[in-house]
């Protein structure tokens, strides 16, 4: 079992808190919780999930799916939906090759809508300074598809950045070395 190590030390260290097991080798729900806390409060990467803008590029692709399938599970935040998704990734890939290919699948969304916003931010001439709105940037788009497939990269970029550097802390915590990209 992993040693206990509070929010307030392991921010006083700037390290994530240490994932804790319990007797069978799962981990501990609540310490899985207080991971993803630390990440949203302490790395700016994953913060992103709750800066206004991206709450709203967030509602506006909940909203889009919830058109196409009514049935869809309606999240009240994105960082609602960063959370789950991180505890359905772990429950989902419970060996080091599972769980390394799926932070490799998340790095391949992540570049490919990466790829993708490039391409069309140069072409219509989008600016995502600091107060700019992703959402309002988009309007500049005049085809409706290829705004859309613009915003939900937009939305991919954040969530798949925030997953894959919690699970990436995961995955260090889980198999005592770090991720890294490429052949498992």
């Amino acid at each position: 079992m992993m040693s206990k190590m509070t929010n307030t030390q392991a921010a006083a260290t700037h390290r994530p808190p240490a994932l804790r097991r319990d007797e069978v080798g799962r981990v501990v729900p609540a310490s899985l919780a207080d991971l993803i806390q630390w990440f949203l409060s302490y790395d700016q990467r994953v913060a992103a999930i709750n800066y206004p803008a991206v709450e709203a590029l967030f509602q506006w692709k909940q909203q889009e799916t919830l058109k196409l399938d009514p049935e869809t599970y309606a999240f009240e935040r994105a960082e609602d939906r960063l959370a789950v998704g991180i505890m359905q990734a772990l429950t989902e890939h419970t060996s080091e090759p599972a769980l390394h290919g799926w932070i490799t699948d998340l790095l391949g969304a992540l570049d490919d809508a990466a790829k993708t916003n490039e391409a069309i931010s140069t072409a219509y001439s989008l600016s995502h300074g600091e107060g700019t709105g992703v959402l309002a940037e988009a309007a500049k788009i005049p085809a409706r598809d290829e705004r859309d497939i613009y915003l939900t990269c937009c939305w991919l970029e954040t969530l798949c950045t925030a997953e894959a550097r919690v699970l990436g802390w995961v995955y260090e915590q889980l198999y005592g070395r770090p991720f890294r990209p490429g052949n498992f």
